[in-house]
């Protein structure tokens, strides 16, 4: 339980559903700073989801994970910047922290399953069972839930599944759960004020270096300020002119700077990914992809090589991302995903070259 509305309606519907109940809380060592919106697993939070318990006459606990997330997320989460990577931490925390660390604490006191507020569904399918879109596509989560592990789905439960963030809202103001009007929090929960610049540089101040922003034909533009402070698909930021608006390309960690060009050249036909969890036994090889949550998936071809999926678009992506995920879909049905190693070029695109 995060203390917002959507894992307390989640609560609430278990116990009105004849289970036995207990809320659990992550206490990740987040401290409260004058954000406008609530960190997710905060002090706050903490105390917001007690509230609920009281509410629901259920019991709560507070594990302690700061150790976890310093381990398996916030690390990575640094190391992926400096080697010129854009990393997803929510990812992350759902691979290890809920849905590997908790869920195995949980069923070694005994539980029978794990429950969480996300917009998802998971239903049996024969002898296993399947991960699939939430029935409110506009709040589907699918999308940073593939890394579960497909053994793990039989004992997680996503009880809004088949409901709307407005109906949610209206059960917990019917009932009147204290966090029925709780904004929802948006912003990664490690990272306060969502400065990227201020944490990244307390973290790696002696590894930040400025280097040079080239064109594709190698022109040399100006000076970045790290690389680790930029994105591909970047608009801004860069501090220098030119004749048309540029877009950061790429991003050269090892050689130190930024190739940058025109918004066409942000166009990939491909990627190559690895780190996969696939939720279904085969593949096919036609399917639709997702390279960011908010990107409307894409048609496909998928040709796998033991522990890399080299994917083909039938339509030219933007901005492909090294260290963001691209999740494969038929349908509803989430067959699982990888992280972005990276993106695939209509042509050469190497610096200094035509």
């Amino acid at each position: 339980m995060s203390g917002g509305v959507d894992s307390s309606v989640s609560a609430y519907l278990l116990k009105e559903a004849g289970l036995k109940v207990t809320g659990a809380t992550m206490c990740l060592g987040i401290k409260e700073t004058s954000r406008q919106k609530p960190a997710c697993c905060g002090p706050q939070a903490i105390e917001d989801a007690k509230r609920v318990c009281r509410k629901l006459k259920i019991p709560h606990y507070v594990m302690d994970f700061s150790k976890d997330l310093e381990k398996n997320v916030v690390d990575k989460f640094v190391k992926e910047y400096l080697n010129g990577k854009t990393p997803n931490p929510c990812v992350d925390c759902n691979r290890t922290l809920k849905f590997e660390i908790l869920l195995k604490k949980a069923l070694s006191l005994g539980f029978d399953f794990l429950a969480t507020g996300h917009y998802a569904r998971i239903e049996k399918k024969g002898k296993s069972h399947v991960l699939k879109k939430a029935k409110d596509i506009k709040k589907d989560q699918s999308y940073f839930l593939y890394p579960i592990k497909k053994d793990a789905l039989k004992s997680i439960l996503f009880p809004l599944g088949g409901l709307t963030k407005i109906k949610v809202r209206k059960i917990a103001r019917d009932i009147g759960l204290p966090v029925a009007e709780k904004p929802q929090s948006q912003d990664i929960c490690f990272i306060p004020e969502k400065n990227y610049h201020r944490f990244l540089s307390a973290r790696l101040e002696k590894e930040i270096s400025q280097g040079e922003i080239l064109t594709l034909k190698g022109e040399v533009l100006g000076t970045h300020k790290g690389t680790t402070f930029y994105t591909i698909g970047q608009r801004g930021g860069l501090g220098v002119g030119y004749r048309h608006p540029l877009y950061v390309l790429s991003i050269d960690a090892q050689k130190n700077r930024l190739v940058v060009g025109e918004k066409k050249d942000l166009n990939s036909k491909g990627l190559l990914a690895t780190e996969l969890n696939l939720l279904v036994g085969d593949l096919p090889k036609k399917v639709f992809a997702k390279i960011r949550y908010n990107q409307k998936e894409a048609k496909c071809t998928i040709f796998r090589d033991k522990e890399k999926i080299k994917v083909i678009f039938k339509e030219p992506q933007e901005a492909v991302t090294p260290g963001q995920s691209v999740v494969f879909y038929d349908k509803d049905v989430v067959l699982g995903g990888g992280v972005i190693e990276k993106a695939i070029q209509p042509a050469c695109r190497q610096a200094g070259e035509e």
